[in-house]
């Protein structure tokens, strides 16, 4: 079920004194299965775009299509195009309001018409695919839990929806190394099982160990696209969007300028950490 951009612009306040063109002319298309990870500088347009992804705004120009039907049009059914692609903002657990994890994770099936045994189900495998503990967790309340566990049950609420497209702004943003690491575990099992991933982030290393592909964008413009591997060789195009590369990276080029014999694209610790092993191996026999 593929969603396409095509040409789409996106003006705040068209018309206005405060007109600003958030996204300019983005054409991109997110296939099956993709995990895309989306990056650039702050304010150059990452969440204007993913909300446009399953309809939460329409662009000024432009056409958003799933599975080749403008999710805009006259007769689009919403709330079914909502089940299909689910967005997760920053901050999710601020939307948190039910008095229960269940319920507060049931809310989007049970206003989907769906029989009490299919709501029960569904809540269950979410919180299975979030690592939360039915039995002790489901009737407490979301506000005693830790920041992390009320990110993740209000990630739950998504899936119970079960997307066949999720899309995460910033899942990560503000937690600890723990809360962190569950989150992308979890982003990372879910992409494994299938799901097709669309995910805005600032780490370059997170990008680097979970992307399939990247989208640079930068100033509304979209700069460069493709393999993780072939984006961050484009140092300048990375620079001039205020981006960095993983630390791998630059340690390989460090490595590399010092004479050292190794690929010029490693960007991930474990490939740096495999090559640097042959080469102390080699050195020994």
């Amino acid at each position: 079920m593929p969603l396409e951009l095509k040409h789409v612009t996106y003006t705040y306040s068209a018309g206005s004194a405060f007109q600003v063109t958030a996204l300019d002319d983005i054409s991109l298309t997110i296939g099956d299965g993709e995990f895309i990870a989306l990056v650039g500088h702050t304010g150059c347009g990452k969440s204007t775009l993913v909300q446009h992804l399953n309809g939460l705004l329409k662009p000024t120009s432009g056409q958003v299509l799933l599975n080749g039907e403008d999710i805009n049009g006259e007769k689009v059914n919403r709330r079914a195009l909502r089940q299909k692609v689910g967005l997760v903002f920053q901050y999710p657990e601020y939307q948190l309001f039910e008095e229960t994890v269940a319920k507060d994770i049931a809310f989007g099936p049970k206003n989907q018409g769906l029989p009490a045994d299919e709501v029960d189900r569904r809540v269950r495998r979410a919180m299975e695919h979030v690592h939360l503990n039915y039995e002790k967790l489901a009737e407490r309340s979301p506000f005693e839990l830790s920041g992390g566990q009320m990110r993740r049950v209000a990630i739950a609420g998504v899936l119970a929806m079960e997307p066949q497209i999720l899309v995460l702004d910033e899942p990560t943003a503000g937690l600890d190394p723990r809360g962190r690491d569950r989150i992308l575990g979890m982003v990372r099992e879910l992409h494994a099982e299938g799901v097709t991933v669309v995910m805005v982030s600032h780490s370059m290393e997170d990008v680097a160990s979970l992307a399939t592909r990247m989208v640079v964008l930068s100033h509304g413009r979209l700069v460069a696209e493709g393999e993780p591997r072939a984006v961050f060789r484009q140092h300048e195009i990375m620079e001039e969007a205020g981006l960095d590369i993983p630390d791998a990276a630059k340690l390989c080029g460090a490595l590399i300028a010092r004479g050292i014999s190794l690929p010029d694209d490693l960007y991930t610790q474990d490939e740096l950490r495999e090559h640097l092993l042959r080469l102390w191996k080699e050195a020994r026999a």
